[in-house]
């Protein structure tokens, strides 16, 4: 048994990892039923690529916008009750999706404002109120991953991190997974659900989860004793984190890598969880696949499917290198390079005929672009202490939202306007662009100096 045994144990420190896959799991879920339904609500209410990707631009700006104060509430907080406050509140507010739509109170409400947005004239039938309810989910859902990562600093060595996060973020993935099949092939195509309860079913469910989580996770105390263990007798002797500032976050290098690392990488993981179901229904003269809608249900989640497992064997993997060369410095580089290779196979995919076989190149590049999440979650506690995490996470969320939303309008724009493969070329790039942040950036990894 081990120091940190002694304040948690290994049982009690997986269930929580089990508790963490299940909440994002089901954040995912929550998320995706407006992307697994954009082929259903496009057809109803005729909206263009254009349009639907305002509303997943107005997410994006939810979740850029709540990064960091979500960062620094779970720094104040704790965990144990600033994931279950952030769980409830992103539940309701999918729920209310139900009540979106044309000639609704909301999207009458909202309506005007969204003509306020500089450029935006007018959005198709019922778009407004939709666009209103993305953002208020992307403020709310975006703190459940930096709540992971916060968890895990302190649960976890950096030998076995990257592993126990890479359990926790395939639950992102799993979520993926089963929203197509549950969202299209079960609700809509064989139980007859209208889009309203599509919502409102997997929203109200998913309530259960706050049961376990508020029993099992521990007290800020405990947490804190177990960050102690896991650093040994020198962080005692040391004393508690320093107290740095949002300031000095912001202007470290080795904060800015982390940063840069989830600019280029978190649009990927965005563009295949909102644009797989419209590439795959899209015409083939547009460069899409024209699939059916029950396939798209189907075919949908299987990139997704190679996305969880990236995230559980490339986690492993990298804790595996780390101990081969018996440095967290080397270990976790290796990981993130063989992981940003794969994830570059996006660019191929367009010039490939066989359906099956581009839907196998999507979930390798899925694969790759997971396993850099995993090691990145590791990685995050090689640079600053637990007491931190939640914070810097937010700075690289803040950075990632950005880049993801302006990804998300430009690949809707692109779409539109010359079809499919210049926007599979341009994400095929990006992982490239993440290799250089963590060479030239970030560079060795090891805890950040603040001064």
């Amino acid at each position: 048994m081990t120091q940190l045994d002694s304040v948690l144990t290994s049982k009690t420190r997986w269930t929580i990892v089990g508790l963490l896959f299940a909440s994002i799991a089901i954040n995912l879920v929550d998320r995706q039923v407006f992307a697994v339904l954009a082929p259903v609500l496009r057809e109803l209410y005729g909206w263009s690529n254009t349009e639907y990707a305002l509303a997943g631009t107005a997410f994006g700006l939810g979740m850029m916008i709540g990064q960091v104060p979500a960062g620094q509430f779970l720094d104040r907080v704790g965990t144990r009750i600033g994931l279950a406050t952030i769980f409830l509140g992103w539940s309701l507010i999918t729920a209310a999706h139900a009540l979106a739509g044309p000639d609704t109170v909301i999207d009458s409400v909202f309506g005007g404002i969204v003509r306020l947005i500089p450029g935006v004239t007018a959005v198709g039938a019922g778009l407004a109120g939709f666009i209103f309810l993305r953002f208020v989910l992307g403020l709310f859902q975006c703190g459940n991953y930096t709540a992971g990562i916060k968890a895990l600093a302190g649960l976890f060595p950096p030998e076995s991190r990257s592993k126990a996060g890479g359990f926790f973020n395939a639950g992102a993935q799993f979520g993926s997974v089963i929203a197509g099949p549950l969202i299209l092939s079960l609700f809509i195509a064989t139980l007859g659900f209208s889009w309203q309860m599509a919502f409102v079913t997997p929203a109200l469910v998913g309530l259960l989860w706050l049961i376990p989580w508020l029993r099992i996770f521990p007290s800020q105390e405990t947490m804190a004793a177990a960050a102690v263990q896991q650093a040994g007798p020198a962080a005692t002797a040391a004393g508690p984190a320093p107290d740095v500032t949002l300031g000095q976050l912001f202007g470290n290098s080795k904060v800015l890598g982390l940063a840069l690392i989830r600019v280029f990488t978190g649009p990927v993981t965005w563009f295949y969880w909102n644009f797989v179901a419209l590439y795959l229904r899209s015409p083939i003269e547009e460069g899409g696949r024209g699939m059916a809608f029950l396939a798209v249900g189907l075919f949908a989640a299987i990139p997704n499917l190679f996305g969880m497992t990236g995230n559980i064997v490339g986690g492993a993997l990298t804790d595996k290198l780390v101990t081969l060369t018996g440095s967290v410095d080397r270990g976790r580089k290796l990981g993130f390079t063989a992981a940003f290779l794969l994830g570059s196979l996006s660019m191929v995919l367009p010039f490939v005929g066989s359906d099956f076989l581009a839907v196998l190149l999507m979930g390798l590049a899925l694969f790759g672009n997971q396993w850099v999440a995993a090691t990145y979650i590791g990685t995050v506690g090689d640079v600053v202490p637990q007491q931190l995490a939640g914070r810097v996470n937010g700075i690289a969320g803040l950075a990632d939202g950005a880049a993801s939303m302006a990804a998300t309008l430009m690949a809707g724009m692109i779409a539109d306007a010359y079809g499919w493969t210049p926007v599979f070329f341009g994400f095929g790039l990006f992982p490239f662009l993440a290799m250089a942040s963590l060479f030239f950036v970030l560079r060795r990894i090891e805890m950040a100096q603040f001064r």
